[in-house]
């Protein structure tokens, strides 16, 4: 039997964090999932899906994401039931993840990780900004890497003799 989820999608509220009678870290989240397809009028639509995360990761998901955070998941789904305070008994469908990549840079001024914040920027300066899509100017041209790499032929088709050829 295989029961795996991997989703990608943005959080719809900042992650509630409690502790268990177990003394273990528990957050919840809802993850908003675009669907890959367009209605008949041309909207996309969502999935929201509910997650949930234990220990320490449970700790650094309420810590670094919030709301509208981009986030992967990777779990498992699972199901239970319970009785409410008015003696309804309540199914809940969700996400048990194994995994929870954060998959922006943090932004300056957030959280109390000074570390974090520096390698963001260190990100953003070596790479650019991926939304706008600037990029840095590269180091070395095409022909340099070809002086140093002569096996590198990103120009078109590789010319070969037959005497080139082992067999």
């Amino acid at each position: 039997m295989l029961n795996r989820v991997v989703l990608v999608g943005r959080l719809t509220k900042d992650p509630e964090l409690k502790v268990s009678q177990s003394n273990i870290s528990v957050a919840t989240f809802t993850l908003a999932v675009n669907r890959p397809f367009t209605s008949a009028n041309g909207e996309r639509g969502a999935d929201f899906i509910n997650c949930v995360v234990f220990r320490k990761q449970a700790e650094n998901v309420n810590q670094y994401l919030k709301k509208g955070s981009l986030a992967g998941v990777d779990g498992r789904l699972q199901s239970r039931s319970y009785e409410n305070k008015e003696g309804q008994r309540v199914y809940v469908t969700e996400v048990v993840c194994d995994s929870v990549q954060f998959l922006e840079p943090k932004v300056q001024g957030q959280g109390s990780n000074q570390q974090y914040n520096n390698s963001a920027d260190s990100y953003q300066n070596a790479y650019g900004n991926q939304s706008t899509g600037s990029r840095p100017a590269p180091q070395k041209s095409r022909q340099d890497s070809k002086e140093e790499n002569p096996f590198a032929n990103a120009d078109g088709p590789v010319d070969i003799s037959d005497d080139d050829l082992p067999f």
